[in-house]
C-alpha cells in the first residue's frame, strides 16, 4: 500500500480546509502507534440480524466484493427486518477502496414527487397535521432509492454478477425462515402501521393470528420481487409493473399522494465526495447533505476543543461535555440542513475552526437554556422540528481486499408508511420534511418541494488515520439520535481507546434543546446524580435504541468488530 498516495487522497477528501491538520496531529492512540500494511484482510459483516450477516458472508465466500455483499445484506434485511429497512426505502453508503484509499459517497435518499408542495402536510387551518396522520397517508412516500444506489455502487465496485446477489434472500423468502424476535415484537406491538391491513395480511399465521417469534415465515411475493430485481437490474422497482403498484397504493386514501411514473423515471442516485474532517489524529468521513453527517463532524470538532479525551466513561464531566456539545450541534443541524440542490447548506462555515471554537466556548459549568443556532455565514432560516423515528438499520462489510462498505438504510418509521406492495413496505420518508415550510417568517431549509430530498440523520462513518489508512467503519439507526449514537461510539473508540464492543456498549445520551434522554441505569455509579447537579437530568424511555455496528483495525492489522446488544445483530468473519 502506497502511503504517500493514500495521504494525498485523504487530503483531497477534506472538503473543509483545516490548516496544519497533519502537522498538528500527535500520536495519542495505540492505533496510530504501529501502522501495519495489510495485504489480505479477513472478510466480515456486522448487521442487525444473523440472517443478513450470513447472506453477506455467502457472497464474500464466493469471492464477492464488499458492495456485492451489501446488496445481499440489504435484500435480506427487507425480509427479516422490514420494520426498519428494505427495498422500498432509501440509504446512504460510504465505500472505501483499499487500492487507492479513496472514499466515495453514494446517496440513495428518496425524492419527493414533482407534484409535492410546501403545504402538503398542512391542514385547512394552516396548522401542521398530526405527525401520525402524515405517516400513514399516501403522500408520505417518496421515490425509493436504496436499490438504485446499490446498483450504481455495484456497477463501479462489484465483482459478482448482479443477479446472483439475491440468491440468499430469495431462498429465505420463498423457503421460509424462523420469525426473528425483534420483528415479532413490532408485528405484535401497538404501532399504527402494524395494525393496518397490509401488515396484518403479511404477518398472518395460518390460524389467523399474528406471527410470533420462531414461527415459520414465508413471503413469496417478496421473493418474486427479488427475482425481478435480479433479472431486470436495480431499476426494476422504478419500472412497471412494480412502479405501477407503488403509484396505485400511494394514490389511495387517506391523504393520497402524487407519485407518478415520471418521478421514477427521473430518479438518479448521487455519487461523489464525502465530507471529511479531523478528530484527534484521525480523519472522519461521512456523506454530504442531505445527510446530517457534517453535523456529526461538528460535534466531534467541538468535543476536540474540550478535555473529554483525558477523562473517560466513568467521569461525569465527560458526559456533561458530551451533552452540551450535542445541544450546540443539534441547534445548528435543525436550522441549516436540507437538500443542497435546493438550499445552501453552510458545511464549510459550520466546520470552520474559528466558528467551532466559538461554539465550544459556549459550554459553561452547568447546562443553561436550550442554545440557539449560530450564524456561520449569515444565513437565517427557520428552525426545523421534524420528528425522525428509529425505523432504520446499519451494517458494515469488509472484503478480502480490504474494501469497505458502511451503509445506513431506512424506510423511516416502523414498517414505513404501513403500506405494502409486492411483499415489501413503502417508505414514509417525506415526513422527514418539515411540516411547516416557514417559521417566524423565515423559510425552513428542510421544507417540502417537488424533486427534493428530505434531510436525514443517517450518517455512515469511515475513519482513516493521518496517512489515509483504514481505521474503522461504523454507524447506527435511531432517528435524530443517530448523531449522538455515532459520536458516543467514536469518542469511546478514538478518544478513550476502548475496544469496539465496549465503545458500542457505552450508555446512550441524547441531548437536544431542553431534553436529555438516555440510559441512566447504564452509567457508572454516581454519574446520573452528578449530571443532575449540573442541570442535566437524564430521562429514560424515549423509545429510541441504537443499533451500532462496526469494526476497527487493530495495530496488528486484525479486525475488532462488534454488534449492538440492544438489537439482535452480530459481527462475524469468514475465519
Amino acid at each position: 500500500m502506497n502511503h504517500s498516495t493514500l495521504l494525498a487522497t485523504a487530503a483531497r477528501l477534506l472538503m473543509v480546509t483545516v490548516a496544519g491538520l497533519v502537522a498538528a496531529c500527535q500520536p495519542s492512540s495505540v492505533r496510530d502507534a504501529a501502522p501495519v500494511v495489510v495485504k489480505t484482510w479477513t472478510p466480515g459483516v456486522a448487521a442487525a440480524n444473523p440472517y443478513a450477516v450470513e447472506a453477506g458472508l455467502e457472497v464474500l465466500r464466493a469471492g464477492g466484493s464488499a458492495v456485492d455483499a451489501a446488496v445481499a445484506v440489504q435484500a435480506m434485511l427487507g425480509l427479516v427486518e422490514p420494520q426498519s429497512s428494505g427495498i422500498g426505502g432509501g440509504a446512504f453508503l460510504l465505500h472505501y477502496e483499499a487500492a487507492t484509499g479513496k472514499v466515495t459517497a453514494f446517496d440513495g435518499r428518496e425524492t419527493a414527487p414533482a407534484g409535492a408542495t410546501p403545504d402538503m402536510f398542512l391542514q385547512a387551518d394552516g396548522k401542521p397535521m398530526p405527525w401520525r396522520d402524515g405517516v400513514v397517508g399516501g403522500r408520505s412516500t417518496g421515490v425509493p432509492g436504496a436499490m438504485v444506489m446499490l446498483g450504481a455502487a455495484q456497477q463501479r465496485f462489484g465483482k459478482r454478477p448482479w443477479g446472483t446477489l439475491f440468491d440468499p434472500a430469495i431462498r429465505a423468502a420463498e423457503g421460509g425462515i424462523a420469525t426473528p424476535g425483534r420483528l415479532a415484537r413490532f408485528v405484535n406491538g401497538d404501532w399504527p402501521q402494524a395494525r393496518l391491513e397490509d401488515a396484518t395480511a403479511m404477518f398472518a399465521r395460518p390460524d389467523g393470528q399474528r406471527l410470533q417469534a420462531g414461527d415459520p415465515y414465508v413471503n413469496a411475493a417478496y421473493g418474486s420481487t427479488l427475482r425481478q430485481l435480479a433479472s431486470k437490474g436495480p431499476r426494476a422497482l422504478l419500472e412497471p409493473p412494480i412502479s405501477t403498484h407503488i403509484v396505485e397504493r400511494t394514490h389511495a386514501d387517506p391523504l393520497p399522494g402524487t407519485l407518478a411514473q415520471s418521478d421514477f423515471d427521473a430518479y438518479q442516485p448521487r455519487v461523489g465526495e464525502p465530507v471529511c474532517g479531523p478528530y484527534r489524529v484521525y480523519v472522519v468521513c461521512v456523506p454530504p447533505p442531505p445527510s446530517s453527517g457534517a453535523a456529526l463532524l461538528q460535534l466531534l470538532a467541538i468535543l476536540d476543543r474540550t478535555d473529554i479525551a483525558g477523562r473517560g466513561p466513568d467521569d461525569p464531566q465527560a458526559w456533561f461535555l458530551f451533552a452540551e456539545a450535542s445541544r450546540l450541534m443539534y441547534a445548528d443541524r435543525n436550522e441549516y440542513f436540507g437538500d443542497p440542490a435546493f438550499v445552501d447548506v453552510p458545511v464549510a462555515g459550520l466546520l470552520d475552526p474559528a466558528y467551532v471554537a466559538a461554539r465550544a466556548a459556549l459550554i459553561g459549568e452547568v447546562a443553561g437554556p436550550p442554545p440557539a443556532a449560530g450564524r456561520p455565514a449569515g444565513i437565517e432560516r427557520g428552525r426545523d422540528a421534524t420528528r425522525e423515528p428509529a425505523g432504520t438499520s446499519h451494517f458494515v462489510v469488509i472484503d478480502a481486499a480490504g474494501n469497505v462498505v458502511s451503509m445506513t438504510t431506512s424506510v423511516e418509521s416502523l414498517f414505513g408508511s404501513g403500506r405494502a406492495v409486492d411483499g415489501f413496505f413503502l417508505n414514509n420518508q417525506l415526513t422527514d420534511f418539515s411540516f411547516l415550510p416557514v417559521e417566524n417568517g423565515r423559510p425552513v431549509a428542510n421544507a417540502v418541494a417537488g424533486g427534493k430530498r428530505p434531510r436525514s440523520s443517517m450518517s455512515p462513518v469511515i475513519v482513516l488515520d493521518r496517512q489515509g489508512r483504514l481505521v474503522a467503519a461504523l454507524g447506527s439507526p435511531g432517528g435524530s439520535a443517530i448523531l449522538a449514537y455515532n459520536a458516543k461510539a467514536l469518542v469511546g473508540l478514538l478518544a478513550w481507546n476502548l475496544p469496539m464492543q465496549q465503545a458500542i456498549d457505552l450508555p446512550n445520551l441524547i441531548a437536544a434543546g431542553s431534553a436529555f434522554f438516555g440510559e441512566a441505569p447504564k452509567f457508572a455509579p454516581g454519574v446520573p446524580a452528578a449530571l443532575a447537579a449540573r442541570g442535566i437530568e437524564v430521562k429514560s424511555g424515549r423509545g429510541e435504541e441504537s443499533g451500532l455496528h462496526g469494526f476497527a483495525v487493530r495495530p496488528d492489522g486484525t479486525l475488532d468488530g462488534a454488534a449492538d446488544p440492544r438489537r439482535e445483530g452480530e459481527w462475524k468473519t469468514l475465519r
